[in-house]
């Protein structure tokens, strides 16, 4: 008898632990989990511990509660300036409602692929709006508010939450790249020729500046030249009138030294002149006199 009851006992042990495995079960910190019913949800648990459900008839749904990355396949989108922008874009985001999440996708998988449509849907949309110059300058900031606030919005309705969205890349095709490179190397080039323009321009006005300042110059030192030689030759006149006016023979004996000085060169003067000229009235005459009226007289 005694043994009947022990056995009882151990099998109603057995009986109420199995009952408490099934019922009990745990949601961790990284978890949120709904409880369902015969494919119904009845009851959603977000905070971390131990919790109870029917055990045989409920079951229970966990879903992440931290944040989930998503990486979409990159996409070959149309600008407004009609280029081809290859983009790779990323994006985290957290299931904020689970009983939403799961009335509408149900599974994680889904939520990935949905999310995915959306985003490039939107990013679509927004760029093709934009033009290369705005999404490659810091206007892309705006451009990556704009389209998380639009994805924001509609994954809301699938119980998600988007929590940040960035472009990873944004690559040119080679064809795009090419004509890319060829407008920006034309424009280089527009740019230096007219930067070499101007500075030949400005090269010309200084030059132009710098020659009328010269000839300026040159033209007051002339003048002032003119006068001071005009003074000198004024003041050289008086001397020699002075000079001529104290004795002239000496003046004209002076003149005419200077003059063959300045005539007779002892390496290659030639000169074919009649003995009595004026020219040599300084020299000897044909018998030693010296001059020629001194011998006259």
């Amino acid at each position: 008898m005694r043994i009947s009851i022990n056995l009882i006992i151990g099998v109603v042990i057995v009986v109420i632990g199995l009952v408490a495995y099934g019922s009990l079960f745990t949601v961790v910190q990284t978890q949120q989990a709904i409880v369902m019913q015969f494919g119904e949800p009845k009851r959603v648990i977000t905070e971390p511990g131990l919790a109870w459900k029917i055990p045989l008839v409920q079951n229970v749904q966990y879903y992440e509660k931290r944040v989930l990355n998503l990486d979409p396949p990159p996409e070959n989108i149309l600008l407004s300036d009609q280029k081809r922008l290859i983009v790779d874009v990323f994006a985290r985001y957290r299931i904020a409602e689970p009983l939403l999440f799961f009335q509408t996708v149900r599974s994680e998988d889904i939520a990935r692929n949905r999310l995915g449509i959306i985003i490039n849907g939107r990013l679509r949309q927004i760029l093709g709006n934009s033009t290369i110059t705005e999404v490659l300058s810091n206007e892309r900031t705006q451009i990556l508010e704009d389209l998380k606030t639009n994805v924001d919005q509609e994954t809301r309705r699938f119980g998600i939450a988007l929590v940040d969205v960035r472009i990873r890349r944004a690559d040119l095709p080679d064809e795009t790249r090419e004509s890319v490179y060829n407008r920006m190397r034309s424009e280089r080039e527009r740019e230096a020729a007219e930067f070499r323009a101007q500075g030949f321009e400005q090269a010309q006005r200084i030059q132009a500046a710098a020659d009328r300042e010269a000839t300026v110059i040159k033209a007051e030192a002339d003048r002032e030249s003119s006068i001071l030689r005009g003074q000198g030759e004024g003041r050289r006149t008086e001397i020699l009138s002075e000079a001529y006016g104290q004795d002239p023979e000496f003046f004209n004996f002076y003149r005419t030294m200077e003059a063959y000085s300045t005539a007779l060169d002892p390496e290659s003067t030639y000169m074919v002149l009649s003995p009595d000229s004026e020219f040599f009235s300084f020299f000897n005459d044909a018998q030693g006199n010296w001059p020629p009226d001194a011998a006259a007289n």
